[in-house]
């Protein structure tokens, strides 16, 4: 029998999950058995009477840190139940979050993931562990648990038995080749005076297709120029129509 895959949280507040996970596809899963979440309370692990878990940081400023030896504790703990687990820390000074790194994750045994909280994680049993140091925006939150959901969400939906349909993901944003998603439309065929583009009523598949890849790299190319930038340094013929290819070696002034 298969191994489901298993998510390990380390947090300081247990109970906010499995949240949202528990809902729609992810939940079903769950309940399913075909992945499984353990969300462990840090403060378990903590000092002295009172499950200290932190303390001021040296050098000064606001804010407390989570203790190495905490921290470590609760590492080992986790990994004592699975060694061959990616150990991740969610924190806004991480690698982003991106769909490549998901596939990557989701296709492991599963993963534990290091909530952060107040300032942050002392660094020294960051690097001691060889923790991966994940992003999931440019932005900061209270804490790692809600990246943490994200991350995961991300994740469950790619395992298999999760999603009804195989080829809903083989078409979602960032996987066909770093392009965001065409729009959708369902009925009516006409709302408010907005009609759907016909091609889509065409029943001409072919049209459709080429319609949905057109839309697509528009979308990618308005929102996301730094997506489009790496598709046309990746892609000859892309470069070339947007005028930002080399030219010919023979071209060149430096040619010999």
């Amino acid at each position: 029998m298969t191994t489901p895959w298993r998510a390990t949280i380390l947090t300081l507040f247990p109970e906010v999950f499995p949240g949202p996970l528990g809902a729609s596809l992810a939940g079903r899963g769950l309940r399913d058995g075909l992945w499984q979440l353990d969300a462990r309370d840090m403060r378990a692990f903590g000092i002295g009477r009172h499950r200290s878990v932190d303390d001021t940081p040296f050098g000064g400023g606001a804010g407390m840190v989570l203790r190495p030896d905490v921290v470590d504790a609760a590492c080992e703990a986790a990994l004592a139940e699975g060694p061959e687990r990616p150990l991740v820390a969610l924190t806004p000074r991480g690698e982003p979050l991106t769909q490549s790194t998901v596939r990557e994750l989701a296709a492991g045994p599963g993963v534990v993931l290091l909530c952060g909280r107040y300032e942050g994680v002392d660094q020294r049993v960051v690097e001691a562990r060889r923790m991966r140091e994940i992003s999931v925006g440019d932005y900061v939150l209270s804490g790692g648990e809600t990246a943490a959901m994200a991350l995961l969400d991300a994740c469950v939906r790619l395992l298999p038995g999760v999603m009804g349909a195989a080829g809903s993901a083989a078409e979602e944003s960032f996987t066909a080749g770093d392009l965001l998603e065409y729009p959708h439309y369902t009925r009516p065929a006409e709302w408010n005076g907005h009609r759907v583009p016909e091609v889509l009523l065409s029943g001409h598949h072919a049209e459709v297709a080429h319609w949905r890849r057109a839309e697509a790299e528009r979308v990618t190319r308005e929102r996301r120029p730094d997506l489009w930038a790496r598709r046309a340094a990746a892609s000859p013929t892309i470069a070339a129509e947007e005028g930002t290819a080399p030219p010919p070696l023979a071209a060149r002034p430096d040619a010999a």
